[in-house]
């Protein structure tokens, strides 16, 4: 299951049912579901999705993240954080691009950073710049 369309970068490798109680680190390729609990570390250049009753305990870091249940604690990713409708996250995010559906809760601290290789910061006018230098 995906989000507003977005196709995940493969196929689902790897799946956390509920129930189910993972404490350490979590390494994946392409994409992860995460149903039940993990406490601890998840790191991925691939998508991770927290299903509604997916709980993240933790640091996470990601390409992108998709959440419907609840993560604690940071949470990375390198393109997107989805945040839908009845979800609970209390983190800190950093991302470029967030999405926070109406019906979500989010308690936090967001920075917006650009993806690696972006632009260049704004530059001033060039009239802005030959005062600066004289």
């Amino acid at each position: 299951m995906m989000f507003k369309g977005d196709e995940a970068k493969g196929e689902l490798n790897g799946f956390l049912d509920a129930g189910s109680h993972i404490q350490g680190e979590l390494h994946f390729e392409d994409t992860f579901r995460i149903d039940g609990k993990v406490t601890g570390k998840i790191q991925s250049a691939g998508d991770l999705v927290v299903g509604k009753g997916g709980e993240v305990d933790g640091e996470i870091q990601v390409g992108r993240l998709f959440v419907s249940g609840s993560v604690k604690g940071s949470a990375e990713a390198a393109s997107s954080v989805e945040l839908t409708a009845g979800c609970r996250v209390t983190a800190s995010i950093k991302a470029p691009s967030l999405i926070i559906e109406d019906g979500a809760f989010f308690e936090g601290r967001c920075s917006m950073v650009r993806p690696k290789g972006g632009s260049k910061p704004p530059q001033p006018a060039p009239d802005k710049q030959a005062k600066q230098s004289d």
